[in-house]
């Protein structure tokens, strides 16, 4: 057996409250909702499960670092598109699109403060 990961999963405060978010952010419903967990695809192979962090077993830690779920295969022209359309949604952005060293990119969170980075990455200065 390999391993493969094929999930994110996020601990969130209230799983309604978030899947409203997600479904809004990717256009989609979710795969499947439980009372504690709703699933939204992401990719064929890969999907996102919102999890009430007061329903997981074992309780999780408090947090000791940040989470940032990335986006990078995109153009300038749909980092700034999906930068306008969460704006006009009310997402709250931390950093308007900017350009730094590994590429074109905005953040913005989730109602849990979890980090959304949108990036065009261009590594193509680097050797």
């Amino acid at each position: 057996m390999t391993f493969a990961p094929n999930s994110l999963i996020l601990y969130v405060q209230d799983v309604d409250v978030s899947a409203r978010f997600y479904q809004t952010l990717l256009g989609a419903p979710p795969l499947e909702t439980f009372p504690d967990f709703t699933l939204f695809a992401l990719q064929p192979e890969f999907s996102l499960g919102l999890q009430s962090r007061q329903g997981i077993f074992p309780p999780p830690q408090p947090q000791v670092g940040g989470i940032e779920l990335c986006m990078s295969q995109a153009t300038d022209s749909d980092v700034d598109a999906l930068y306008r359309a969460w704006v006009a949604q009310g997402v709250t952005i931390v950093a308007e699109p900017t350009r730094l060293e590994f590429g074109y990119t905005f953040v913005a969170q989730d109602p849990d403060g979890h980090r959304l980075r949108v990036c065009a990455t261009d590594v193509s200065h680097y050797q």
